[in-house]
């Protein structure tokens, strides 16, 4: 099954992974408020995902995922890491994994394979960045909220 190698072989390569996933986050202006996260911290939750990928495709149920993000969310926002930020790593996350399967695929694999995973792909990437836009739009909208209510306060006063 094809689908197994590529998670194994993804779960074996969670070192190279991690470090390829934080070194984007470093570099990409999106994700710039998780430099208030130690990139030990950023390496150790990439490394995770990816060293235990079979476990959370094909035994981790939902309330597992949701004992595992939402504290997650909560603790990148008590280190004032903003939504828009943490959804695009999250989504980077994803993105590296189909960066690293094309270079393994393209060595070996069939090239109608590869259209497959490049049509699912950019499915996922459609939809990753349909939520990223989406959550930077719900941010501004309540930063604009927040704002006119403090405007309004001080003029009050």
């Amino acid at each position: 099954m094809i689908a197994l190698r590529l998670v194994r072989l993804i779960e074996s390569h969670s070192e190279q992974l991690a470090e390829s996933l934080v070194n984007k986050l470093e570099r990409s202006s999106r994700a710039a408020d998780l430099r208030r996260v130690s990139p030990a911290e950023l390496r150790e939750r990439a490394r995770d995902v990816y060293r235990n990928l079979s476990d959370w495709l094909l035994t981790k149920t939902e309330d597992d995922i949701e004992r595992v993000y939402t504290p997650l969310g909560r603790r990148r926002a008590e280190q004032g890491v903003s939504l828009s930020a943490l959804c695009w790593a999250l989504m980077m996350t994803e993105e590296n994994l189909w960066d690293f399967l094309e270079m393994e695929g393209m060595r070996e694999k069939p090239l109608e394979i590869l259209g497959g995973f490049e049509l699912l792909r950019l499915l996922d990437l459609f939809f990753d960045q349909a939520i990223y836009f989406s959550t930077l739009g719900y941010e501004s909208h309540w930063k604009a909220q927040h704002q006119a209510a403090v405007e309004h306060l001080a003029r009050a006063s």
